[in-house]
Protein backbone atom coordinates (compact mmCIF):
# COMPACT_ATOMS: atom_id res chain seq x y z
CA UNK A 1 0.00 0.00 0.00
CA UNK A 2 1.38 3.41 -1.03
CA UNK A 3 0.08 6.85 0.01
CA UNK A 4 1.07 10.01 -1.90
CA UNK A 5 -0.02 13.49 -0.81
CA UNK A 6 0.81 16.63 -2.77
CA UNK A 7 0.11 20.16 -1.57
CA UNK A 8 -0.61 22.62 -4.39
CA UNK A 9 1.01 25.83 -3.14
CA UNK A 10 3.35 27.70 -5.44
CA UNK A 11 2.93 26.85 -9.14
CA UNK A 12 4.38 23.37 -9.62
CA UNK A 13 4.92 20.84 -12.38
CA UNK A 14 5.61 17.25 -11.41
CA UNK A 15 5.59 13.72 -12.81
CA UNK A 16 5.35 10.50 -10.83
CA UNK A 17 5.85 7.06 -12.40
CA UNK A 18 4.47 3.97 -10.64
CA UNK A 19 5.38 0.47 -11.88
CA UNK A 20 3.77 -2.72 -10.64
CA UNK A 21 5.66 -6.00 -10.64
CA UNK A 22 4.67 -9.29 -12.24
CA UNK A 23 1.74 -10.94 -10.37
CA UNK A 24 1.75 -8.13 -7.75
CA UNK A 25 -1.15 -6.57 -5.86
CA UNK A 26 -0.76 -2.85 -5.11
CA UNK A 27 -2.97 -0.20 -3.49
CA UNK A 28 -2.15 3.48 -4.14
CA UNK A 29 -3.90 6.43 -2.47
CA UNK A 30 -3.26 9.87 -3.95
CA UNK A 31 -4.47 13.14 -2.40
CA UNK A 32 -4.08 16.53 -4.09
CA UNK A 33 -4.78 19.37 -1.68
CA UNK A 34 -4.10 23.08 -1.36
CA UNK A 35 -4.79 26.47 -2.87
CA UNK A 36 -2.22 26.89 -5.63
CA UNK A 37 -1.75 26.02 -9.27
CA UNK A 38 -0.32 22.74 -10.50
CA UNK A 39 0.13 20.56 -13.57
CA UNK A 40 0.73 16.94 -12.54
CA UNK A 41 1.27 13.63 -14.32
CA UNK A 42 0.74 10.43 -12.31
CA UNK A 43 1.58 7.54 -14.65
CA UNK A 44 1.07 3.85 -13.87
CA UNK A 45 2.65 0.97 -15.80
CA UNK A 46 1.28 -2.44 -14.89
CA UNK A 47 3.14 -5.68 -15.53
CA UNK A 48 1.36 -8.85 -16.60
CA UNK A 49 -1.23 -10.24 -14.17
CA UNK A 50 -0.76 -7.39 -11.70
CA UNK A 51 -3.67 -5.84 -9.78
CA UNK A 52 -3.71 -2.12 -8.97
CA UNK A 53 -6.31 -0.28 -6.89
CA UNK A 54 -5.84 3.47 -7.34
CA UNK A 55 -7.71 6.20 -5.45
CA UNK A 56 -7.29 9.91 -6.22
CA UNK A 57 -8.84 12.56 -3.97
CA UNK A 58 -8.83 16.12 -5.35
CA UNK A 59 -9.80 18.48 -2.54
CA UNK A 60 -8.69 21.98 -3.51
CA UNK A 61 -9.35 25.57 -2.50
CA UNK A 62 -11.86 27.78 -4.25
CA UNK A 63 -9.17 29.58 -6.30
CA UNK A 64 -6.96 26.57 -7.12
CA UNK A 65 -6.20 25.54 -10.70
CA UNK A 66 -5.02 21.97 -11.29
CA UNK A 67 -4.55 19.83 -14.38
CA UNK A 68 -4.02 16.15 -13.56
CA UNK A 69 -3.08 13.58 -16.22
CA UNK A 70 -3.49 9.93 -15.17
CA UNK A 71 -2.17 7.66 -17.97
CA UNK A 72 -2.21 3.91 -17.34
CA UNK A 73 -0.81 1.08 -19.45
CA UNK A 74 -1.83 -2.54 -18.88
CA UNK A 75 0.03 -5.67 -19.95
CA UNK A 76 -1.54 -9.12 -20.36
CA UNK A 77 -4.24 -9.93 -17.76
CA UNK A 78 -3.47 -6.82 -15.69
CA UNK A 79 -6.34 -5.41 -13.60
CA UNK A 80 -6.91 -1.73 -12.79
CA UNK A 81 -9.52 -0.37 -10.40
CA UNK A 82 -9.39 3.44 -10.47
CA UNK A 83 -11.43 5.79 -8.27
CA UNK A 84 -11.21 9.54 -8.93
CA UNK A 85 -12.96 11.72 -6.33
CA UNK A 86 -13.03 15.46 -7.07
CA UNK A 87 -14.79 17.39 -4.32
CA UNK A 88 -13.64 20.99 -4.71
CA UNK A 89 -11.52 23.39 -6.74
CA UNK A 90 -11.82 26.56 -8.78
CA UNK A 91 -10.68 24.98 -12.05
CA UNK A 92 -9.87 21.26 -12.11
CA UNK A 93 -9.26 19.08 -15.15
CA UNK A 94 -8.54 15.36 -14.72
CA UNK A 95 -7.61 13.11 -17.63
CA UNK A 96 -7.62 9.37 -16.82
CA UNK A 97 -6.53 7.18 -19.77
CA UNK A 98 -5.99 3.45 -20.28
CA UNK A 99 -3.70 1.98 -22.92
CA UNK A 100 -4.04 -1.78 -23.41
CA UNK A 101 -0.73 -3.51 -24.15
CA UNK A 102 -1.74 -7.16 -23.76
CA UNK A 103 -4.83 -9.37 -24.10
CA UNK A 104 -7.05 -10.06 -21.12
CA UNK A 105 -6.46 -6.70 -19.40
CA UNK A 106 -9.36 -5.33 -17.37
CA UNK A 107 -9.88 -1.71 -16.30
CA UNK A 108 -12.63 0.02 -14.35
CA UNK A 109 -12.54 3.83 -14.23
CA UNK A 110 -14.91 5.14 -11.56
CA UNK A 111 -15.40 8.72 -10.50
CA UNK A 112 -17.49 11.01 -8.30
CA UNK A 113 -17.34 14.79 -8.54
CA UNK A 114 -18.97 17.67 -6.69
CA UNK A 115 -19.07 21.22 -8.06
CA UNK A 116 -20.09 24.08 -5.82
CA UNK A 117 -20.49 27.82 -6.54
CA UNK A 118 -17.86 29.12 -8.94
CA UNK A 119 -16.31 25.71 -9.63
CA UNK A 120 -15.40 24.38 -13.08
CA UNK A 121 -14.60 20.67 -12.96
CA UNK A 122 -13.76 18.50 -15.97
CA UNK A 123 -13.09 14.79 -16.39
CA UNK A 124 -11.97 13.47 -19.76
CA UNK A 125 -11.61 9.68 -19.88
CA UNK A 126 -10.05 7.57 -22.64
CA UNK A 127 -9.99 3.79 -23.04
CA UNK A 128 -7.77 2.91 -26.00
CA UNK A 129 -8.37 -0.73 -26.99
CA UNK A 130 -5.55 -1.84 -29.29
CA UNK A 131 -5.37 -5.57 -28.48
CA UNK A 132 -7.91 -8.38 -28.29
CA UNK A 133 -10.12 -9.58 -25.44
CA UNK A 134 -9.83 -6.63 -23.06
CA UNK A 135 -12.49 -4.97 -20.91
CA UNK A 136 -13.22 -1.40 -19.86
CA UNK A 137 -15.98 -0.09 -17.61
CA UNK A 138 -16.26 3.68 -17.06
CA UNK A 139 -18.73 5.04 -14.48
CA UNK A 140 -18.75 8.70 -13.40
CA UNK A 141 -21.35 10.58 -11.37
CA UNK A 142 -21.54 14.26 -10.52
CA UNK A 143 -23.51 16.58 -8.26
CA UNK A 144 -23.46 20.31 -8.88
CA UNK A 145 -25.13 23.42 -7.54
CA UNK A 146 -24.17 27.07 -7.83
CA UNK A 147 -25.50 30.53 -7.13
CA UNK A 148 -26.66 33.36 -9.36
CA UNK A 149 -23.35 35.18 -8.90
CA UNK A 150 -21.20 32.03 -9.02
CA UNK A 151 -22.65 29.25 -11.19
CA UNK A 152 -21.25 25.72 -11.16
CA UNK A 153 -20.04 23.94 -14.28
CA UNK A 154 -18.94 20.37 -14.98
CA UNK A 155 -17.75 18.66 -18.14
CA UNK A 156 -17.46 14.92 -18.64
CA UNK A 157 -16.13 13.43 -21.87
CA UNK A 158 -15.72 9.67 -22.29
CA UNK A 159 -13.86 8.35 -25.32
CA UNK A 160 -13.56 4.66 -26.18
CA UNK A 161 -11.47 3.64 -29.18
CA UNK A 162 -11.70 0.05 -30.42
CA UNK A 163 -9.06 -0.61 -33.08
CA UNK A 164 -9.42 -3.21 -35.81
CA UNK A 165 -7.13 -5.64 -33.96
CA UNK A 166 -9.10 -5.34 -30.70
CA UNK A 167 -11.52 -8.20 -31.32
CA UNK A 168 -13.49 -9.51 -28.35
CA UNK A 169 -13.53 -6.12 -26.62
CA UNK A 170 -16.13 -5.60 -23.90
CA UNK A 171 -16.72 -1.95 -22.98
CA UNK A 172 -19.35 0.29 -21.43
CA UNK A 173 -19.26 3.90 -20.24
CA UNK A 174 -21.82 5.83 -18.22
CA UNK A 175 -22.16 9.33 -16.83
CA UNK A 176 -24.91 10.57 -14.51
CA UNK A 177 -25.28 14.17 -13.31
CA UNK A 178 -27.57 15.53 -10.59
CA UNK A 179 -28.24 19.27 -10.88
CA UNK A 180 -29.35 20.84 -7.60
CA UNK A 181 -30.54 24.24 -8.86
CA UNK A 182 -30.85 26.56 -11.86
CA UNK A 183 -27.33 27.95 -11.44
CA UNK A 184 -25.48 24.86 -12.65
CA UNK A 185 -24.61 23.35 -16.01
CA UNK A 186 -23.40 19.82 -16.77
CA UNK A 187 -22.02 18.84 -20.17
CA UNK A 188 -21.77 15.11 -20.86
CA UNK A 189 -20.32 13.64 -24.07
CA UNK A 190 -19.83 9.87 -24.39
CA UNK A 191 -18.06 8.74 -27.58
CA UNK A 192 -17.49 5.33 -29.16
CA UNK A 193 -15.22 4.73 -32.16
CA UNK A 194 -15.29 1.11 -33.34
CA UNK A 195 -13.19 -0.28 -36.19
CA UNK A 196 -14.24 -3.95 -35.92
CA UNK A 197 -17.56 -5.74 -35.71
CA UNK A 198 -16.11 -8.69 -33.79
CA UNK A 199 -16.61 -7.46 -30.22
CA UNK A 200 -18.26 -8.83 -27.07
CA UNK A 201 -20.14 -5.62 -26.43
CA UNK A 202 -19.94 -1.83 -26.53
CA UNK A 203 -22.29 0.80 -25.18
CA UNK A 204 -22.65 4.13 -23.48
CA UNK A 205 -25.18 6.11 -21.48
CA UNK A 206 -25.53 9.67 -20.25
CA UNK A 207 -28.20 11.45 -18.23
CA UNK A 208 -28.51 14.81 -16.49
CA UNK A 209 -31.48 15.75 -14.34
CA UNK A 210 -32.91 17.36 -11.21
CA UNK A 211 -33.99 15.82 -7.93
CA UNK A 212 -37.10 13.70 -8.37
CA UNK A 213 -40.03 15.46 -6.68
CA UNK A 214 -41.86 12.15 -6.25
CA UNK A 215 -38.93 10.68 -4.33
CA UNK A 216 -38.82 13.73 -2.08
CA UNK A 217 -42.59 13.52 -1.51
CA UNK A 218 -42.38 9.80 -0.70
CA UNK A 219 -39.79 10.40 2.01
CA UNK A 220 -41.80 13.33 3.39
CA UNK A 221 -44.85 11.08 3.58
CA UNK A 222 -42.78 8.90 5.94
CA UNK A 223 -42.20 11.79 8.31
CA UNK A 224 -38.86 13.05 6.92
CA UNK A 225 -38.51 16.79 6.38
CA UNK A 226 -37.77 18.10 2.88
CA UNK A 227 -34.14 19.10 3.57
CA UNK A 228 -33.25 15.71 5.03
CA UNK A 229 -35.09 13.93 2.21
CA UNK A 230 -33.06 15.74 -0.44
CA UNK A 231 -29.86 14.99 1.44
CA UNK A 232 -30.68 11.27 1.59
CA UNK A 233 -31.42 11.14 -2.14
CA UNK A 234 -28.18 12.88 -3.07
CA UNK A 235 -26.12 10.66 -0.76
CA UNK A 236 -27.81 7.58 -2.21
CA UNK A 237 -26.93 8.80 -5.70
CA UNK A 238 -23.22 8.30 -4.90
CA UNK A 239 -23.38 5.26 -2.62
CA UNK A 240 -22.81 2.54 -5.24
CA UNK A 241 -19.56 4.25 -6.30
CA UNK A 242 -18.37 5.05 -2.78
CA UNK A 243 -19.01 1.51 -1.56
CA UNK A 244 -16.25 0.28 -3.89
CA UNK A 245 -13.64 2.84 -2.73
CA UNK A 246 -11.16 1.25 -0.27
CA UNK A 247 -9.99 4.61 1.14
CA UNK A 248 -12.26 5.45 4.09
CA UNK A 249 -10.82 8.94 4.61
CA UNK A 250 -11.50 9.89 0.99
CA UNK A 251 -15.05 8.56 1.18
CA UNK A 252 -15.66 10.52 4.38
CA UNK A 253 -14.47 13.71 2.70
CA UNK A 254 -16.88 13.18 -0.21
CA UNK A 255 -19.77 12.86 2.22
CA UNK A 256 -18.67 15.95 4.13
CA UNK A 257 -18.45 17.96 0.93
CA UNK A 258 -21.92 16.80 -0.13
CA UNK A 259 -23.31 18.13 3.15
CA UNK A 260 -21.59 21.48 2.54
CA UNK A 261 -23.01 21.84 -0.98
CA UNK A 262 -26.52 20.85 0.13
CA UNK A 263 -26.36 23.42 2.91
Amino acid sequence: SITVTTQAGQPQFARLLLRTGLHSRVKVDLAILGDGHASLIIETVQAANSHLTFTDLNDLAEDATVVLYLPSSLERDAVLRSHVLTVSGGLVRVLPTVDYRGPGADAELNGAFIAGPGHHIEHRCLADHQVANCRSQVTYKGVLGGTDAAPARTVWIGDVLIHAAATGTDTYEMNRNLVLNDHARADSVPNLEIETGDIAGAGHASATGRLDDEQVFYLQSRGIDATTAKSLIVRGFFEDLLAAVPNEDAVARVRERLAEVLA
